[in-house]
């Protein structure tokens, strides 16, 4: 055994500067471990007045989106009342000249001025019939079309396929539409193409669906048993909306009734309707 080296100290050189050069080399490594973790994690949101920054800049989004909500819910609001008012018949005479218009692209139905009924003049001498005469009919159906031009074609076709109307259009008994008998259960096809303007329950027509079409027409179906559409959906003409029924208050039996407004105004249907 050899034993020349037991005991023999060992030396080592120890110099500060580099040992301070480690120690900081590893608290750098360590900041930026940290530093990492806060800005890329969750956590970042613990560091003091980072919340408050973000939390400010988030409330002033949201405002502007209240705002913006408020005013399209105010807009959907008077559009509603005003539609609702031509589906059920009952014009107001606070319906100032204006336009409504639909969120799906729907065209502008221009609306007019008029009496209420019971007044010296009656609202019904405003619904003149028809709107659109037959010589106008004639010559627009003679007027060569541009390719996508969104102009309705007269005669339209009827909406049921078979049926025979019960009472017919009277605006001076303020029945603004045609009754049409017809069998529960068949398919109500709108009478040309258009977007979906209304479709929900009204107490005198149950289940109704409105459609807006160009140049100003709406067409109007009531006492369905069910809808096919729902408001906002793009249509084409004789294209199942809906399915007969006896619903409403005012309802006495299967039937459907139809009406044509134009610019606010009711229109005879038979004068625009085939076989009417």
């Amino acid at each position: 055994m050899d034993v020349e080296h037991v005991g023999k100290a060992h030396r080592y050189l120890v110099r500060p500067s580099r040992i301070a050069l480690a120690w900081g080399g590893s608290l750098l490594m360590v900041a930026a471990l940290v530093g990492g973790v806060l800005v890329f994690t969750p956590l970042r949101t613990f560091i003091p007045g980072y919340g408050t920054e973000e939390i400010a800049r988030s409330a002033r989004l949201n405002t502007l989106r209240l705002q913006s909500l408020q005013d399209s819910l105010s807009t959907q609001r008077r559009y509603i009342k005003r539609l609702r008012g031509l589906i059920t018949g009952r014009v107001d005479s606070s319906w100032e000249g204006g336009v409504l218009s639909s969120g799906a692209g729907a065209q502008a139905l221009q609306q007019v001025p008029a009496r209420t009924v019971g007044g010296a003049e009656e609202s019904h001498s405003l619904h003149r019939q028809p709107a659109f005469s037959a010589a106008e009919r004639s010559a627009a159906a003679s007027t060569p079309r541009l390719p996508g031009a969104r102009t309705l074609s007269f005669p339209l076709p009827p909406p049921v396929e078979s049926g025979f109307p019960t009472r017919k259009y009277n605006a001076q008994t303020g029945h603004y539409g045609v009754d049409i008998a017809v069998s529960e259960g068949e398919y109500i096809r709108t009478v040309a193409q258009g977007y979906v303007v209304w479709a929900d329950w009204t107490q005198d027509g149950g289940h109704t669906i409105a459609v807006q079409h160009a140049d100003g027409y709406i067409s109007i179906y009531k006492h369905n048993s069910r809808l096919l559409k729902r408001r906002g959906d793009r249509v084409t003409a004789l294209e199942p909306i809906a399915v007969s029924g006896n619903t409403g208050a005012i309802s006495t039996g299967p039937h459907l009734h139809f009406e044509l407004w134009r610019n606010g105004l009711a229109q005879g249907p038979s004068a625009f309707i085939s076989g009417w």
